[in-house]
């Protein structure tokens, strides 16, 4: 089957048409833009065929660019939106995105306005867990390992939600990958809606492909959740300014992680994915 790819950023240079949002600028090192096409250019040969955007954080919450791609695209995008959680209108916005595209909602304690320790704190972000299980969308949460606790706490609290931890909780993204974050991150697993994105891989560890001195904790990682629970994610266009490359982040999963059956490499690379974001025959299919 078709790869997927799971969490990729797109945006243009056309500030006119797509403003920047107040108070954002690009960030140097950046691309001044990364359009649909040249997305694809890097996933097609690498056997890459639909994609999940992230709305990217410079367009704060005007999620016009990603949607207008979407429209674009329609068999190949679906999205993760940003939306204003402390807005009194937050659990209609979900709603209405629905039909755009739009299967989960990026979440992150600078959103929340307070420490990683209560960052899911403020009421909105209750509401959005509520209208997420109701509506079969997501919550995508982009936290360190400091953030988990507050995750575990709502899951127990909304256990029908389905929630995707991004970058693998960027345990790593030190340079060091440290026991007691792996073990916060699989404590997780205990809530049979948690999946789990791998990938970000030019961020965690060493930060060099091949990637190889990350399988250890992608391999504690899939033996917790479960192959049916995690997904492969590329994060570009981070994950191709050199040294990485695009297909350096297929190729840990399609082939180098000896622990990893046929099986578990079409969950990892596809199914997972197919079955949180694109399909809703079977989204429920966890519950």
């Amino acid at each position: 089957m078709p790869f997927i790819d799971a969490h990729v950023h797109v945006w243009t240079d056309d500030d006119a048409r797509y403003p920047l949002a107040p108070g954002f600028k690009r960030i140097d090192g950046w691309p001044m833009a990364f359009l649909p096409e040249t997305l694809l250019a890097h996933a097609r040969p690498c056997g890459v065929e639909r994609i999940n955007l992230i709305q990217i954080s410079f367009y704060g919450f005007d999620n016009s660019y990603m949607l207008d791609t979407i429209s674009r695209f329609p068999e190949t995008f679906v999205g993760t939106a940003v939306v204003d959680a402390h807005a009194p209108d937050v659990e209609r916005t979900m709603a209405e995105l629905q039909p755009r595209g739009i299967q989960a909602f990026r979440i992150h304690p600078r959103l929340a306005e307070r420490p990683p320790a209560e960052w899911l704190r403020p009421a909105g972000f209750a509401t959005m867990f509520a209208a997420a299980e109701r509506n079969g969308q997501a919550l995508s949460c982009l936290i360190d390992p400091d953030g988990l606790a507050e995750v575990d706490r709502m899951c127990a609290e909304f256990p029908g939600t389905t929630v995707i931890i991004d970058h693998l909780a960027r345990v790593g993204g030190g340079g060091v990958i440290r026991d007691d974050d792996i073990m916060a991150l699989c404590k997780l697993a205990r809530h049979p809606r948690v999946f789990v994105k791998l990938g970000a891989f030019y961020a965690l560890g060493r930060k060099l492909p091949p990637y190889d001195d990350l399988a250890g904790l992608i391999e504690r990682t899939v033996r917790a959740f479960g192959p049916e629970r995690c997904m492969w994610e590329s994060d570009s266009p981070f994950q191709v300014l050199p040294p990485h490359s695009y297909q350096a982040s297929v190729e840990l999963i399609e082939r180098r992680l000896a622990f990893l059956s046929a099986p578990d490499r079409d969950w990892l690379l596809g199914k997972t994915a197919e079955s949180v974001l694109f399909d809703a025959t079977l989204r429920n299919q966890f519950s």
